[in-house]
């Protein structure tokens, strides 16, 4: 028989503030104090992606389009974004983390929670002054701000976070639970979007303090199973469990065009770029994808993905052979395109797979491997393949 193990939990949620943006201020420090977004082109359908505290001010948030927050923030500073860049940020911190604390769950690429249920001791019996050093060690050691909450499980640890940022510290007692989220508006908790706000505000629900006034048998009857766990999470309730195991299932890119497009050769010079893109981003991790799919978006907003599962590949010329056959046999041409994306998914590791059969393929390996470098040396436009 397995005793549980009953121990109060310490889990602590940790932000990175802006992340997008505090990359690339460490890169162009002239970034630093001004209203900054990373996102797409302000001439066509470009979204924000990340911004500012700075930009923020102006109204300006993510997944808005570039142009409206230039016409709410004419001073506006827009970045294109380097993914790659924040992604290895991101490996790099996390594998920081994981030597200073037992348990680490990177839940996406800018938040992290970690576990120190036990760890009272080892850390002096001080959790408050060791989330405090680690705020420390991210900012002097990746020069990257972040918020940091500690709490008795992950959601309540994420609301905190949301209360303290930028660059804060939060710490939530045992017991002080109920009190802490009661002034909360309800719109803080993970799960509450516009329409459930709305409905709930129409009823009376403004903070959390009203949820809990309501019971569980009411919340119940308005949002059924939704309604039972906004009680819990209200109440003090969450997740308590951190899972170290994170595997990033799929990388994608897709472009919006500033206007629609229905030249199948001019579609398939996109999709080269994309596929480069995404190639690019696998082999840096030393994966192979088996699934190649197609997104699809034509003017009407009608959206279709295709996918093939192949044999595992990273190599440019492989995966765009597929994903132009996909959209030869799925892109009738009696409606213009006005995005296309590229996703690559069911990753094996480089290390897994046989040694290739013929030396031809290991030559093609070389080269690709080759251009990488190349690639990290002097910027990822030195060297394009052909997409012939």
């Amino acid at each position: 028989m397995i005793a549980m193990d009953t121990r109060p939990r310490h889990i602590a949620h940790l932000d990175l503030d802006c992340f997008f943006v505090s990359v690339e201020r460490i890169t162009n420090p002239a970034l630093r104090g001004k209203p900054v977004v990373v996102g797409g082109s302000p001439k066509g359908r470009g979204v924000v992606a990340s911004a500012s505290y700075e930009a923020r001010a102006f109204g300006v948030h993510s997944a808005m389009p570039t142009g409206r927050a230039l016409r709410l923030c004419p001073q506006l500073v827009v970045v294109h974004g380097h993914h790659e860049r924040y992604s290895d940020y991101s490996d790099r911190i996390t594998d920081r983390l994981r030597t200073l604390v037992p348990v680490v769950e990177r839940a996406s690429i800018d938040e992290m929670y970690l576990d120190l249920t036990g760890c009272e001791t080892l850390y002096h019996n001080d959790l408050p002054g060791f989330i405090r050093g680690l705020q420390k060690i991210v900012l002097t050691e990746f020069d990257l701000p972040c918020t940091i909450a500690l709490a008795s499980n992950k959601t309540l640890a994420k609301i905190a976070t949301g209360t303290v940022k930028p660059a804060g510290i939060c710490v939530v007692p045992h017991g002080t639970e109920r009190a802490f989220l009661a002034p909360l508006p309800i719109d803080v908790i993970p799960g509450v979007g516009p329409k459930t706000e709305e409905m709930l505000k129409r009823r009376g629900f403004t903070v959390i303090a009203d949820l809990q006034r309501a019971g569980q048998a009411r919340l119940l009857g308005l949002l059924g199973k939704h309604g039972s766990w906004l009680h819990e999470v209200a109440t003090g309730g969450g997740s308590e469990t951190v899972d170290e195991t994170w595997v990033r299932k799929s990388i994608s890119r897709e472009e919006t065009f500033a206007e629609d497009i229905s030249d199948v050769p001019k579609l398939e010079r996109i999709l080269f770029s994309l596929v480069e893109d995404v190639c690019s981003s696998t082999r840096r991790k030393r994966w192979k994808a088996k699934t190649i799919s197609l997104k699809l978006r034509y003017a009407s907003f009608k959206t279709i993905t295709r996918a093939e599962t192949i044999a595992p590949t990273n190599d440019d010329r492989v995966v765009f052979g597929t994903v132009k056959e996909l959209l030869r046999r799925n892109y009738t041409g009696q409606e213009a395109v006005r995005l296309l994306g590229v996703h690559l998914s069911q990753f094996v590791d480089d290390t897994e797979l046989e040694l290739p059969l013929y030396p031809s393929d290991a030559k093609r390996d070389q080269i690709l491997d080759t251009i990488e470098r190349l690639r990290d040396k002097f910027g990822s436009d030195v060297i394009h393949l052909g997409n012939a």
